[in-house]
C-alpha cells in the first residue's frame, strides 16, 4: 500500500529540521534501550527485541534519508525517551517493558505527516508485541508483587487513619506513637497470616483439581476393550470420541511398559504457580505493610509535635501513595498519572474521615 503521507519539501524549515533531527535521537535512544534489554533475555525474547531494535534501525535511515547532511546533527531525544532509558538501566525488565508498552501505544508517527504509514505501523505492532512481553514478566511476579503493593497501600493509608484519628483528638505524643507502632504491627501480623492463609488455601484448591498422574502398572491392568480410562479424559472436557482415541493411545502406551508423558499435568494445570507461594506472599505482605506503616509515624519517632506532625506525617504519606499508584499503573500497562491520583485521594479520604471524627471526639472529651 502506497503512503499517505505529505510530500518532503525541497527545502525543509528549520523546525521542521529540528523535528526530524529530534525523532532520529529518539529512535536511536530506542534502539539501545531495546538491544539492552535483549541483552537480559535468553532465547525466543531475546530474539523479538533484536528483531525490534533492528526495526527501530530502520527508521533511522527514514530520518537520515530526509534530514541529509543535517542527519550528522545530534539532538537530544525527548525528555519521556531519556527516562525511559534512564528507567530502563536501573530497573527490571517488567518495569522497562511497561514503559516502552505506553511509549510504542503513544507514537507520535500516527499524526506526523513526514512518518511514513509502515513507520507508523511498525509502531502499532510493537505495542502489542511489547504488551505480550510484558504480561509475561507480569505472571511471573503477580502472585508476591500483588501482596507487596497490598501491603504497602495498607499500611500507609490505615496507619495514617490510625495516628491522625488519634492526634485530632489530642492525645499526647507518647500516646500517639505507641498506637502507631501497635497499629504497625498488628496489621503487619494480620496481612501476613491472611495472605499466607488465602495463597495457601488457593493452591490447595488447585491442587485438588489437578490430574493425577498415574502408574505403568495401573494403566496396563486396565481393560482395553472396556476402556474406563475415557471416562476420565471425558470428564476433563474432551469429546467422547476424543477420549476414546486418546485412551486407547495411552493404554497401548501403557501396555507397553511406558507411562505417556501427558498423563503428568502441563500447561494450564500448573497456571497457579503465579499465585506465588503461601511463606513468599506472607512475607512480603509483612514487611511491606511494615514498610508502609512506619512512614505515619516518622515525624513522632523524630519528636515533632501537633499540627507540624500531622502535616509532615500527610505529605511523606501522599508522596508515597504517588509512588506505589504510579508504579502499579506502569505496571499494568495503564498512564501512571491517574492511578497515582486515585491512590492519593482513596488514601486521604480515608484519613480525613478519621481525622474528622478524632476531632469531634476530642471536642466531646474536652
Amino acid at each position: 500500500m502506497p503512503d499517505t503521507r505529505a510530500a518532503v519539501p525541497a527545502e525543509p524549515s528549520p523546525a521542521l529540521i529540528r523535528q526530524w533531527q529530534r525523532h532520529l535521537a529518539n529512535e536511536r535512544l530506542e534502539e539501545r534501550v531495546y538491544r539492552k534489554l535483549a541483552a537480559r533475555k535468553q532465547g525466543e525474547e531475546r530474539e523479538i527485541l533484536l528483531a525490534i531494535a533492528d526495526a527501530e534501525r530502520r527508521h533511522q535511515q527514514h530520518w537520515i534519508d530526509l534530514l541529509g547532511p543535517h542527519a550528522e546533527q545530534r539532538r537530544a531525544p525527548d525528555l519521556g525517551t531519556r527516562i525511559l532509558s534512564l528507567l530502563g538501566s536501573i530497573f527490571g525488565s517488567v518495569f522497562i517493558l511497561a514503559l516502552i508498552q505506553q511509549q510504542e501505544t503513544s507514537s507520535p508517527y500516527d499524526t506526523d505527516q513526514f512518518a511514513s504509514d509502515q513507520m507508523a505501523a511498525d509502531e502499532k505492532v510493537h505495542a502489542e508485541v511489547v504488551r505480550a512481553l510484558a504480561a509475561k514478566s507480569r505472571a511471573r511476579l503477580s502472585g508476591n508483587f500483588r501482596a507487596a503493593v497490598f501491603g504497602a497501600n495498607d499500611g500507609l493509608v490505615s496507619n495514617l487513619a490510625l495516628v491522625l484519628g488519634v492526634g485530632a483528638a489530642g492525645m499526647s505524643n507518647p500516646v500517639i506513637l505507641l498506637t502507631g507502632i501497635s497499629g504497625l504491627l498488628a496489621g503487619a501480623l494480620s496481612m501476613g497470616a491472611g495472605e499466607y492463609i488465602s495463597v495457601r488455601s488457593q493452591r490447595e484448591l488447585l491442587e485438588a483439581s489437578q490430574p493425577v498422574r498415574q502408574p505403568a502398572e495401573a494403566l496396563a491392568s486396565l481393560d482395553f476393550d472396556a476402556n474406563e480410562l475415557a471416562l476420565v479424559y471425558r470428564a476433563r472436557g474432551y469429546s467422547e470420541d476424543e477420549a476414546l482415541a486418546k485412551a486407547q493411545r495411552t493404554l497401548a502406551r501403557a501396555h507397553g511398559g511406558t507411562l505417556p508423558s501427558h498423563t503428568a499435568p502441563t500447561g494450564k494445570e500448573n497456571e497457579h504457580e503465579e499465585l506465588g507461594t503461601g511463606l513468599g506472599a506472607a512475607a512480603s505482605s509483612f514487611c511491606f505493610f511494615a514498610s508502609g506503616a512506619i512512614v505515619p509515624i516518622l515525624p513522632y519517632i523524630f519528636g515533632m509535635h501537633g499540627m507540624p506532625a500531622i502535616l509532615t506525617a500527610a505529605g511523606l504519606v501522599g508522596v508515597v501513595l504517588l509512588g506505589t499508584g504510579g508504579t502499579v499503573g506502569v505496571l499494568s500497562g495503564r498512564p501512571p498519572l491517574p492511578r497515582a491520583l486515585r491512590q492519593l485521594a482513596i488514601g486521604f479520604g480515608a484519613a480525613a474521615a478519621t481525622y474528622l471524627l478524632g476531632l469531634a471526639f476530642g471536642t466531646t472529651l474536652s
